[in-house]
């Protein structure tokens, strides 16, 4: 798992709660903790897949272009972070002799695969008004 979709989603959750008001990357970043360059990076990507519209020069910033209630988890992990519960080195060799060390690579990435399934189809049930609800709660 990357960071990339936890700055997602607290990015979106963000503007849910600025309705009708843009946010630049500098505030985003601020309420974030990570630096504005990361910010635009992932907002440029939200943007691409429908999230966020933007608005550049003074005033200009980021603003939520979908409804909180109807974008979920889901979506937005596969945005920005799918595939990302499988890391990039498994242990193992394919061409080892012994019999684990030659079929774990391959028994690992069926594993990592359907936590993939499982985990995405746990995202579809919290959407971003439901985190900020969350947030919200004394």
């Amino acid at each position: 798992m990357n960071s990339e979709f936890t700055i997602a989603v607290h990015s979106l959750a963000l503007l849910a709660n600025l309705p009708d008001h843009m946010a630049s990357s500098e505030h985003i970043a601020k309420n974030v903790c990570t630096n504005p360059a990361r910010i635009r990076k992932i907002m440029s990507n939200l943007r691409k897949h429908g999230f966020v519209r933007t608005k550049e020069g003074i005033g200009g910033g980021y603003i939520l272009d979908a409804d909180p209630q109807e974008v979920n988890l889901a979506q937005i992990y596969r945005a920005v972070s799918s595939g990302t519960l499988k890391p990039h080195w498994c242990t193992g060799d394919p061409q080892d002799a012994c019999v684990v060390s030659s079929k774990m690579h391959c028994v690992m990435d069926q594993i990592f695969n359907e936590a993939e399934v499982h985990y995405t189809k746990y995202l579809e049930g919290i959407t971003i008004q439901s985190v900020l609800d969350r947030i919200k709660q004394p």
